[in-house]
């Protein structure tokens, strides 16, 4: 389990992370969500023990990530941007990995190899992104870690290879029970992969739940009344459209509880759809005020 408690950073002044709090549970594929800027990076590299906390804690399994090689040998991360020394080659970035993580598996290595089908002898730097980070998951993996951390992890990668990769990681989650953290933009991928998720926003975590009770804690409805009813007051309303006597709301609550509260009214159509990740993402954000405008130039 990745327990991260009341985690303040700050760079020249300006608040990074801002009291976070945030529980992975062991085995889980967490997903991590939220703007640009709002701090994902930033913890992750506390996690993966780059940066060092102001104060708060970053534990895995009950113990301190920052200067601990013994937690710091479970983890392999994959950043958007691909370490590698400068002239080194696939072969020789692994043996580097081999150098430092006892539990390097060579056969792994060898039978992912047939996988990517990459030159092992090519320079990782005159490979294209979508090869570097190809070759960073052939070694990671080859790592056999407790825990997998990823930054935006299939960016560049293409379709078939998006599903190759993922397979492999949840085959990994299911027969080893490898905890992934992940972040990344493409909330509808992520909504395939993940059963947990954290919205963060400003340095915190707004919501953190199963993407299951996530999904059924927040609804989208489409409403007909009869001509003078109104919707009761106490509603959690987030977004409404209306077109016609047809009305479009995103609120929170259950299909069930909605639908007993709303009987009384008497309605001419309702209808519930589950909202996609991304959809509750937006309107978890701020609603109306975080979608995107229509700008007149």
């Amino acid at each position: 389990m990745i327990e991260i408690k009341n985690v303040v950073k700050e760079f020249d002044g300006f608040r990074a992370l801002d009291g976070l709090d945030m529980t992975v549970p062991g085995g889980s594929v967490y997903g991590l969500v939220g703007p640009n800027g709002a701090g994902k990076s930033t913890i992750i590299r506390h996690l993966t023990g780059i940066y060092k906390q102001d104060s708060g804690e970053i534990l895995v399994d009950g113990q301190p990530v920052f200067e601990n090689p013994a937690v710091k040998n479970r983890i392999a991360y994959i950043p958007d941007d691909i370490f590698f020394f400068a002239n080194a080659s696939i072969i020789e970035m692994a043996r580097f990995y081999r150098s430092i993580y006892p539990q390097f598996d060579s056969e792994r290595f060898k039978k992912l190899g047939e996988v990517f089908g990459l030159d092992q002898k090519r320079q990782m730097r005159k490979l294209s992104k979508g090869m570097q980070k190809q070759a960073a998951f052939w070694m990671m993996m080859s790592l056999r870690p407790d825990i997998l951390v990823l930054d935006e992890p299939v960016d560049g990668l293409d379709p078939v290879m998006r599903r190759q990769i993922w397979s492999i990681i949840m085959s990994d989650v299911a027969e080893n029970g490898t905890t992934v953290l992940v972040s990344s933009h493409n909330l509808r991928e992520l909504e395939d992969v993940c059963d947990h998720v954290g919205i963060m926003n400003k340095g915190k975590i707004m919501i953190e739940r199963s993407l299951n009770d996530l999904q059924e804690g927040i609804v989208k409805m489409q409403l007909a009344l009869p001509d003078g009813e109104t919707l009761p007051e106490g509603l959690d309303i987030l977004h409404s459209s209306s077109t016609g006597r047809l009305q479009t709301i995103i609120l929170h609550g259950t299909s069930a509880e909605l639908e007993e509260e709303l009987s009384p009214c008497k309605p001419l159509f309702m209808d519930f759809v589950p909202l996609t990740l991304e959809e509750i993402f937006i309107y978890e954000l701020g609603g109306a005020d975080y979608e995107v405008k229509d700008i007149v130039l």
